[in-house]
């Protein structure tokens, strides 16, 4: 029995077309559980939302590239990144959870499959990993040219996010660090998030607008200025992705179409679009030419 909805499929059509190689810098695949099996214990049990359906989605939006970044519902079992990576002739890259103690030759396989960062997870209901551990994954990941995601929240983004930048290795905040939409854009966490621009190896991404939004409603509306501010203030620095099939909603299931169409009408600059969706992805994943 499935703890969550599925993705909704009656999603907006784009306003306009994508650049080419749009990237989705930032999506989740479950299962298929007959395939892929769910961890054992496990946060949460998903409907399976596997990389078929999220292509199909992709395709419905002009997105060519992908960054799947494991879900916690498999744990550290990395199969079903690795297959669809596999799969993708280049054009998808994996973000991984990396259990304690791993070493360089586990490091070492997951590159080879088309891994390219680590997550962390530091929300306030749960414990986070111990600063040494995440020091000794830096040190791991650094000579592969990876990067570390700060999954982060209101109560733990101060805490965190300064020792996160001495670490050597360039670090991804996800989801705008889930600031909350209804303390304003003067909130110091979000506030940190624009003191980033012009720090090398300083990455930001404009998803999960539903998790920022203190409404629960779509279309997310307190969300916008957020996502707009960072696109004036950063966009050099910035990624964007669905976060479908969205884990853990407790609001409205986002559209993914209404998702893109946000930042189409919040970024009318195809130079600048053109930047956040595909050279920013392509310098920090690397994809391979898909005429190769």
């Amino acid at each position: 029995m499935a703890d969550y909805a599925p993705p909704r499929t009656d999603i907006q059509a784009p306003l306009r077309a994508l650049p080419a190689r749009s990237c989705d810098a930032h999506c989740h695949i479950f299962g298929p559980a007959a395939v892929f099996p769910y961890a054992e214990p496990r946060p949460y049990t998903p409907p399976d939302a596997p990389y078929e359906k999220l292509l199909a989605m992709h395709a419905k939006l002009g997105l060519q590239r992908t960054v799947l970044v494991q879900a916690a519902c498999h744990g550290y079992d990395m199969s079903a990144v690795l297959a669809a990576i596999a799969s993708s002739r280049g054009q998808t890259r994996g973000v991984a959870l990396l259990p304690p103690g791993v070493q360089d030759d586990e490091v070492a396989r997951l590159h080879q499959g088309g891994i390219r960062g680590a997550r962390f997870h530091y929300m306030s209901h749960l414990d986070g990993t111990p600063r040494a551990e995440v020091e000794r994954v830096a040190s791991l990941i650094a000579p592969h040219g990876w990067h570390l995601c700060l999954h982060g929240d209101e109560d733990s983004l101060a805490g965190v996010l300064p020792w996160f930048l001495q670490l050597g290795v360039p670090i991804v905040v996800d989801h705008m660090a889930r600031v909350a939409a209804d303390k304003g854009l003067d909130n110091p966490n979000f506030q940190a998030l624009l003191a980033l621009k012009g720090r090398p190896g300083a990455w930001v991404k404009i998803s999960g607008i539903d998790r920022v939004s203190s409404s629960g409603k779509r279309p997310f509306a307190d969300g916008r200025p957020y996502i707009a501010a960072l696109i004036e203030h950063m966009p050099g620095q910035l990624l964007w992705g669905t976060d479908w099939p969205h884990p853990r909603v407790h609001g409205d299931m986002p559209d993914d179409g209404e998702s893109i169409n946000t930042l189409l009408e919040l970024c009318p600059d195809e130079g600048i679009l053109e930047r956040i969706l595909v050279r920013n992805p392509q310098g920090l994943y690397g994809f391979d030419d898909p005429e190769q």
